[in-house]
């Protein structure tokens, strides 16, 4: 049997912090997307304003498995 996994771009935002920011855009795309396997985060930046961070943001490659019966 093969496996086929499908993977995508993410950015995730927050102004709390980047972890929170991977967990947002996770939880977003739990919210259509089934059988998440992992994550790997590429990038981290923010956003400044005044000299303090203003929002985090997180680029992340998501992996989900493809179903056998849509191949």
């Amino acid at each position: 049997m093969t496996t086929v996994a499908k993977v995508i771009e993410l950015v995730g935002e927050s102004e709390v912090g980047w972890e929170d920011a991977v967990h947002n855009a996770v939880e977003e795309a739990s919210r259509t997307i089934e059988g998440i396997t992992g994550i790997e985060v590429v990038n981290l930046t923010a956003t400044l304003a005044d000299g303090a961070i203003e929002e985090y943001r997180v680029n992340l490659k998501l992996a989900f498995g493809v179903r056998e019966d849509r191949l």
